[in-house]
């Protein structure tokens, strides 16, 4: 018999998307294909998977030095949370109030709300609370089935707050059990000392801080809007950034219909997210590329805006798609990537299984992990989580509470949301 860390068995149904290729995105119809297991287990070694397969065919060839019954769960792969903002230091509820009232976005930005109110309390907070307040958060993440995140800086705006932002994350990467890419998002508007030079604010990005903390960060992101930086601006930190070795992702095309997706097609960018007022020409070039389109309808939702992205055009055009929370303390305050689900089910049609491939495989491809994370292929991370569902088509169904009963992170449980499991479980795995 071979030997395994774990085997996971008697799952009711197993959705490991192996039906699928081990590495890169789906697109067009492949998206909608994710093939059910009944009665299946997993076994697992040193972090990754060795097999999946029937329940007892498994159990008669696998010699585990723990086991863990999962019947009665659906079990699919860890969520891949592409787009999330967790480092601030407070929440903007007096702006929701705002909101709810009928003021618009833009216009509380104007007048120094929005990320500029956000960037005063970071500036302001001490190091050690801004990074407990972090690892809080990204610990009801993992809570809720995400084992891998894009996290941005942005809040910052200056060369020290910025690093100490990015820092804050690879601590709490190191020390969470929970995949962290981080980007540097200092292009998320003009620097409240810069608001009447913001030139002088885009040279500061170009010639200081994108080489100061490209050690420190994956990808450079970008804010593309009027009110912002406009396309020649964005250009111009996208070419240099790329030249220091930064992967790109953009937030284009949110509120106006400025050409950002385009641009992003043209600067080779791993993302274009937001996308409400994309063009049809913008639809076309995500289709034409492989920049993946980041959904974000939980955004919409919360700033209440008429448009959605055209998530199912972009699907039926066979773009990238992939759906992410925009967790941010402002126009977007949800870690829940199963709330996304549904949100896209309503506004954009999906399926179930075009929800699962969005918020695993795709966002994977978009962080260049995809050869790691992202699908239950053997020799893989072994990430997945256990949702309490009866069945998998009713993914993204449920709202307002919790589906993911139990998170495993590289072979180990991380996170546990039911009495139905053992609740020495994490403390015998850690």
């Amino acid at each position: 018999m071979r030997e395994c860390d774990v085997l996971y068995r008697q799952i009711h149904q197993l959705v490991p998307l192996t039906d699928g290729p081990r590495d890169g995105p789906v697109r067009g119809d492949d998206l909608g294909r994710a093939a059910v297991l009944e009665n299946a287990a997993i076994a697992t070694a040193n972090g990754v998977v060795l097999e999946i397969g029937p329940d007892e065919e498994l159990a008669g060839r696998y010699d585990a030095a723990a086991e863990l019954d999962l019947s009665g769960y659906v079990v699919v792969p860890g969520f891949v949370d592409a787009h999330t903002h967790p480092v601030f230091a407070k929440t903007r509820e007096n702006e929701f109030l705002l909101r709810c009232r009928g003021a618009d976005y833009v216009e509380i930005a104007k007048q120094g709300g929005g990320i500029l109110s956000s960037v005063r309390a970071l500036r302001e907070i001490d190091e050690d609370t801004l990074e407990e307040r972090v690892r809080t958060r990204i610990e009801r993440m993992l809570a809720c089935g995400t084992t891998t995140i894009e996290a941005k800086s942005g809040y910052g705006l200056d060369l020290d707050s910025e690093r100490k932002s990015l820092e804050i994350l690879q601590r709490v990467g190191d020390a969470l059990p929970i995949t962290i890419s981080r980007t540097m998002l200092a292009a998320h508007e003009v620097a409240p000392e810069y608001r009447e030079d913001p030139p002088a604010y885009v040279e500061l990005l170009c010639s200081r801080i994108l080489p100061e903390l490209r050690p420190l960060a994956d990808s450079c992101d970008i804010f593309v809007e009027e009110h912002v930086f406009g396309i020649e601006d964005a250009r111009r930190i996208c070419l240099r950034a790329r030249d220091l070795g930064y992967r790109l992702r953009l937030h284009v095309d949110e509120l106006s219909p400025l050409g950002g997706t385009e641009l992003a097609v043209e600067v080779g960018a791993a993302s274009a997210d937001h996308l409400a007022r994309i063009s049809e020409r913008g639809i076309e070039a995500l289709a034409a590329s492989e920049t993946t389109a980041m959904l974000l309808p939980g955004t919409i939702f919360f700033l209440d805006k008429p448009a959605h992205a055209p998530g199912r055009k972009l699907a039926d055009h066979g773009a990238i798609v992939a759906l992410a929370t925009d967790f941010n303390p402002g126009s977007c305050y949800t870690w829940s990537l199963p709330m996304i689900a549904t949100l896209a089910r309503i506004h954009y049609a999906f399926t179930p299984q075009e929800c699962l491939n969005a918020m695993t495989r795709n966002p994977a491809f978009s962080l260049g992990l995809d050869h790691e994370r992202g699908t239950l292929h053997e020799g893989k991370a072994c990430d997945f989580v256990a949702l309490d569902l009866p069945d998998f088509e009713l993914f993204g169904y449920e709202f307002g509470d919790n589906p993911v009963a139990l998170t495993v992170k590289d072979g180990r449980p991380v996170a546990l949301n039911t009495r139905d499991v053992d609740a020495g479980l994490l403390e015998r795995f850690s």
